[in-house]
């Protein structure tokens, strides 16, 4: 089973999710502040790490940062700081989800296992995303039982992104840097333009999936039943 390492100043909260954790058969690891977090990242496996923002010594904002530009693991955050700015910032910092206390710990242990199983789909070249398979390998798509067809280089990145985490949260800026580049010269406006093609290219009725624009945030990628 994972590895998750829970990371927060309060022992109680800390003892409230390992016991959650636990109980759903997860290994759990605790840390008190984000220096003790990284030396549990540097001993053993940590599958997955749960961090609040505001810690002494070294706060959730330069742990995330330090997570993303060490390791390919998911970051869930959960703290009291739930308002927009906050949020949008975590992203930007590359956390995967966020969760706002006080919260539900099954809803915590059912956003750990989502975590966990988009993380396996995107280290695959193959992604599944309601009627589409997305091959990474030729950038070409499938809709259900129709012929394969072969998307502009960019389109597909985007369209794989968001497939390989569907119901997360990209803001304009994640997208621009880890699909065009950090040294992109253009606007964010490029990538409204390339979600447009794309909701062009695949109705909602065939493909049973909708990329959502996200006020204020950006956009994610939801399943359709």
């Amino acid at each position: 089973m994972a590895n998750v390492l829970v990371v927060d100043d309060d022992r109680h909260i800390v003892r409230l999710i390992t016991l959650f954790l636990q109980r759903e058969g997860f290994i759990a690891l605790e840390a008190y502040h984000g220096r003790e977090a990284l030396q549990q990242l540097e001993a053993g496996k940590v599958d997955l790490v749960i961090l609040d923002i505001m810690m002494p010594e070294m706060d959730g904002w330069d742990l995330c940062r330090q997570i993303k530009e060490h390791y390919d693991i998911p970051v869930l955050m959960v703290t009291a700081q739930g308002e927009t700015g906050q949020k949008i910032k975590g992203f930007e910092l590359g956390t995967d989800d966020y969760l706002v206390k006080p919260f539900d710990p099954l809803e915590l242990v059912a956003r750990v296992r989502a975590l966990l199983k988009r993380y396996k789909i995107a280290t695959s070249h193959l992604v599944q995303v309601g009627s589409c398979m997305l091959d990474q390998s030729s950038h070409r798509v499938r809709i259900a039982d129709e012929e394969e067809s072969t998307l502009p280089l960019k389109e597909f990145e985007l369209l794989f992104k968001l497939a390989s985490y569907p119901g997360q949260i990209f803001t304009r800026d994640q997208l621009i840097q880890q699909i065009w580049g950090i040294d992109y010269e253009g606007d964010e406006r490029t990538v409204d333009v390339h979600v447009k093609r794309l909701r062009e290219r695949f109705r909602e009725e065939t493909a049973r999936f909708r990329i959502s624009t996200v006020r204020g945030l950006g956009y994610r990628l939801e399943v359709l039943e």
